[in-house]
Order: structure tokens, then C-alpha cells, then sequence
């Protein structure tokens, strides 16, 4: 795919973390084309929870990748999915959880309560054990030290320029997404539906940037592109 000319952008979506090879991570980091961006599914800190999930996996495993890829890309963003009080979860699991979220750094992470589902494995063999004032109390321990975390991350995006994929337009405002698949609004009177825009972020938040067109760059970009066409 990355080979089709004038080909712009390719992001990869959800993928398990056996399935990430030494190979695909140098893809990403020296591909212009591949974003520098991935969700992996983690699901839990503890390993007896993640084999409990039927997990192929230890959190060792999916630190040891983490660390791999950002020893290439210090830039290079990862999500995930964690859920809290799986059947038989503890406090002591939780917060191994808790601790490698701290650790890893994620860039956004999905977090949910564990509810059971029909024809599941865990709603017919395990019981729901966990109450669910604890399940919400661990979820919002997660989601605070999360947004704080991200946060963090994308304030260090503020007063620089990043390439936005522009997906659509609401309430007046562009919206589009970075190479690290973070969300950016800006207000322009320019088309640019479809196109990448060079954004100066003047706003940082845990789930979301704010923006300008860089005027300069944008020039470049739109001579660029009628030379191109």
C-alpha cells in the first residue's frame, strides 16, 4: 500500500501485541507514510487477570514492545484498552495496573468496567464478583491518573506546528487528526476537507488541541499541491 504514488497516510488500527514484530516496528518508525502511532489492547497490569482473559500475554511482554518501539520513536504514540474489576480482580491486581499505566505512559487509554456478556466465557464459568461502587472507584482512579498523563504528553505540543489530517467540519471549527492521532480543532476560512494542514497549536488538553493555520507553511502546502495537480 505504502508503495502507491502520491499515496498520503496509513494508520494501523487495533492490533495484538504478539502480532507486533521487530519488522513492523521499523516500518513504522522509518516509513514516512505509517503514522507514528498504535492501539494495543492491554486489558490489565496483573498477569493472573490477563490469563484469567485467556491472554497470550504478560504485561512484561507488552512493556518489553512498548520500550522497543519508543527506544526508536521517543514521538511514537500508543493506545490501549484496560478494564477494571474482572471477575476475581483484587486490589493488589488493580494496582498493578494501575502502577504499569503509570509506568507505560499511554497516550490515551480506554477504560472500562467489566459487565458480563452472553455466551461469554466469563459470564457462564466466572462470578461477577466485584461490586460496582469498587468497579467505579478503580475506574476513576484510572481516568484521573490518565488525564493528568496525557495531559502532560500533549502540552508538549503547544506553540508547535503539526501536519493535521482534516476529517470534517463542525460548529464552524476543522477538525482533523495528527500523525500521533491527536484530535485538533482549527478555524479557517480555507477548504480543507480531505487535505493535511500545517496546525500551530495555541491549546493543549488531556483529550483534545486547539489551533491556527500556520500561515507560512500552509503557502508551501497549497503551491505544493498545484504543482502536484
Amino acid at each position: 500500500v505504502i508503495k502507491i504514488k502520491d499515496f498520503g497516510r496509513l494508520r494501523l488500527s487495533s492490533i495484538e501485541v504478539n502480532e507486533i514484530s521487530d519488522e513492523l516496528i521499523s516500518l513504522m518508525v522509518n516509513e514516512p507514510k505509517v503514522c507514528s502511532h498504535l492501539h494495543i489492547p492491554l486489558q490489565s497490569g496483573s498477569n493472573k487477570i490477563l490469563k484469567s482473559m485467556n491472554r497470550s500475554y504478560s504485561q512484561e511482554y507488552f512493556k518489553n514492545k512498548i520500550d522497543r518501539i519508543r527506544s526508536l520513536d521517543l514521538d511514537f504514540a500508543v493506545s490501549s484498552d484496560v478494564i477494571v474489576g474482572f471477575p476475581g480482580e483484587t486490589e493488589e491486581q488493580f494496582r498493578r495496573t494501575f502502577d504499569l499505566l503509570t509506568e507505560l505512559r499511554l497516550d490515551v487509554a480506554h477504560l472500562a468496567r467489566y459487565s458480563p456478556r452472553p455466551q461469554t466465557v466469563s459470564a457462564r464459568r466466572m462470578q461477577d464478583s466485584v461490586p460496582e461502587e469498587e468497579k467505579m472507584r478503580r475506574f476513576r482512579l484510572l481516568e484521573e491518573l490518565q488525564a493528568g498523563i496525557a495531559a502532560e504528553i500533549n502540552a508538549g505540543y503547544l506553540d508547535q506546528t503539526a501536519e493535521v489530517l482534516v476529517e470534517s467540519q463542525e460548529n464552524g471549527r476543522w477538525r482533523g487528526r495528527t500523525r500521533t492521532n491527536k484530535l485538533v480543532f482549527f478555524e479557517d476560512e480555507g477548504e480543507w476537507l480531505g487535505r493535511l494542514a500545517p496546525v500551530r497549536i495555541t491549546w493543549t488538553g488531556p483529550w483534545s488541541m486547539i489551533g491556527e493555520v500556520a500561515l507560512k507553511e500552509a503557502g508551501l502546502a497549497h503551491r505544493a499541491q498545484a504543482e502536484a495537480i
